[in-house]
């Protein structure tokens, strides 16, 4: 039996917190975003994703469809901005500045941005271009 969308997605991220390889879960999330392609937060976990696994041009690509379905998501547009980072591209000072204001308007949102780039940096403990995005949004 097929799994529902959302049952995939659900497993796809529990697997993610347990810590499965991205080696794993990169075609369970593309198998959802190919099912739902409007779902702007499987863009955004796909895009995380292939970040982790050194894959920017896939994570742009991904992060661009996430930012367009939803230009609200603060994940979504720090993602794009570190597929920008790490393609050396220009113009990623808007996402970022953007990703600011909705962090700062939404404290729950601003948790989940801080949890998300410590789980990051654990995973790839040496990410440079990560570093360089939390020291701009949390300059503290």
């Amino acid at each position: 039996m097929t799994q529902t969308v959302e049952s995939l997605f659900d497993t796809g991220l529990e697997r993610y917190k347990a810590g499965e390889s991205v080696d794993e879960l990169i075609p369970v999330f593309q198998e959802v975003c190919d099912r739902a392609p409007k779902s702007s937060s499987a863009w955004t976990c796909l895009a995380w994703l292939y970040l982790i696994d050194n894959k920017p041009n896939s994570a742009h690509k991904a992060a661009q469809k996430a930012v367009k379905l939803n230009p609200q998501d603060a994940q979504a547009r720090i993602n794009l901005a570190l597929a920008m980072l790490e393609k050396g591209e220009k113009g990623l000072r808007e996402h970022i500045d953007f990703a600011q204001q909705l962090i700062f308007v939404n404290p729950e949102w601003r948790d989940d941005i801080k949890t998300s780039i410590e789980d990051g940096l654990s995973r790839k403990p040496d990410w440079q271009s990560l570093l360089k995005v939390k020291s701009w949004l949390f300059p503290e």
